[in-house]
């Protein structure tokens, strides 16, 4: 049907009748929450992390606890000034606490960016945008693409 190897988005619905899409399971590894521990056990005090640990928030009064393997925004909890929290089903595979750095507002929206990097060079980006401050699957989202 197509050249071996070759697959556009113009012929992708064609195939999912075909085919079965499978992630790759080393994806699993980037999408673990407890890689941030694990990191700032490797590089403490780095400029671009925030203290996180497995067993627990220790010396943290502000801080997230997430599920390691949770997605989009579930079963988080924000303790702060107030606890904000949102449900789902993780958990059961543990938690991490990571302190907490605070979302900006504008006009009491809250906005993230997310960027993707390969080998070095930026190629995208996303700003996901939400009413509160734990953003969601129901978060507005904007997907941005360099060249």
């Amino acid at each position: 049907m197509y050249p071996a190897g070759v697959l556009t988005g113009d012929h992708l619905l064609d195939t999912l009748l075909v085919t079965q899409w499978i992630e790759p399971i080393w994806k699993m590894l980037w999408s673990n929450k407890a890689l941030l521990a694990v990191l700032w056990e490797l590089y403490p005090n780095h400029p671009n992390l925030l203290p996180a640990y497995l067993d627990g928030p220790r010396e943290l009064t502000r801080y997230v606890k997430k599920p390691k393997l949770a997605r989009e925004g579930a079963n988080i909890t924000l303790v702060g000034e107030t606890t904000v929290e949102t449900g789902g089903d993780y958990g059961e595979e543990g938690f991490v606490y990571q302190a907490l750095a605070p979302v900006p507002t504008f006009e009491g929206n809250y906005a993230v960016i997310g960027s993707w990097l390969v080998d070095g060079e930026a190629c995208g980006m996303g700003v996901r945008e939400s009413d509160g401050p734990i953003t969601t699957n129901l978060s507005r989202f904007v997907p941005h693409m360099f060249r």
